[in-house]
């Protein structure tokens, strides 16, 4: 059996699900909030550009709005909500993204329904054979783009003030804060970040799978498991998990026997990740 075609196409899912666990990270490190609306607001953008295209909108336009909404809606929770929260326990932040995750599940269920659709891009007609396996350049463009995007976040925690700043409410807030480091903003610079990496994740798996909205919503799922493999801290370990959660999940499609319940490969990962490493993750949720 030749699972090699399932292991290539898991690349882009595996992309997704990698730049998901990034921005997960992200926001994590900087404001201790572990978010679970971050695939409704990536589905609340891809369902904003699928309805621009359908009223023959360039696609630039489409998915610039997307990532616009996205990202506007993770800044407003960021600016007004979550600092009411901030000096909570972690658990009850966490639960409080919950809110805007069902709000926004409600309002794309009125707006659009809950009828699977796809977003489709011209590169998804477009492709490259390796190893005799049709690559698409949807696929590869989501690998890129998460190499570029966790190269560039990178780049921004170890070279900028504001990374240097992230850095520090990483380390310790309370000493963070004594020290002049601006907490609101460099936390609300977090949450924008996390908007933006929502955004593109939320479009490219409407392209890849199919666009709806509980669907979106659950990405939160494998990108937490990711998360978790990452230790919440290493953002290219967090990448390359993400990945192979996606590889993983592509390749038990051959397999008649189990192929109907490999959707559910995330939610066993993220399972299995927190027993392994559920010490390790319960010691970085504790300091925070």
């Amino acid at each position: 059996m030749n699972i090699l075609p399932f292991i290539i196409s898991g690349l882009g899912i595996g992309a997704v699900y990698a730049l998901s666990g990034v921005g997960l990270v992200i926001l994590f490190r900087a404001t201790g909030v572990l978010n679970f609306a971050f695939g409704a607001f990536g589905a609340i953008g891809a369902h904003c550009a699928w309805q621009l295209l359908e009223w023959k909108m360039p696609l630039a336009v489409a998915i610039l709005a997307a990532v616009a909404v996205s990202t506007a809606i993770s800044f407003l929770y960021g600016r007004i909500f979550a600092p009411m929260l901030s000096h909570r326990d972690t658990v009850v932040r966490a639960v409080g993204t919950l809110a805007p995750a069902l709000v926004l599940i409600a309002l794309m269920g009125i707006v659009w329904g809950e009828l699977p659709r796809r977003l489709q891009f011209p590169t998804d007609l477009m492709f490259v054979s390796l190893f005799g396996v049709r690559l698409t350049y949807t696929r590869i463009i989501a690998l890129l783009l998460a190499v570029v995007m966790v190269g560039a976040i990178t780049l921004l925690l170890n070279r900028t003030r504001l990374g240097l700043d992230m850095r520090a409410l990483a380390n310790d807030r309370d000493l963070s804060a004594i020290l002049g480091v601006r907490i609101l903003y460099t936390e609300t610079a977090a949450w924008i970040i996390t908007g933006v990496f929502a955004g593109f994740a939320g479009l490219l798996l409407a392209d890849l799978v199919r666009l709806q909205g509980t669907f979106l919503t659950l990405l939160v799922i494998p990108a937490i498991a990711a998360a978790i493999l990452g230790q919440l801290r290493s953002l290219w370990e967090t990448a390359v998990a993400g990945l192979l959660i996606g590889i993983a999940e592509a390749a038990l499609t051959p397999f008649g026997w189990i192929s109907p319940y490999r959707a559910a490969a995330p939610f066993i990962i993220a399972l299995v990740a927190v027993t392994i490493l559920g010490s390790t993750a319960k010691a970085v949720l504790k300091d925070r």
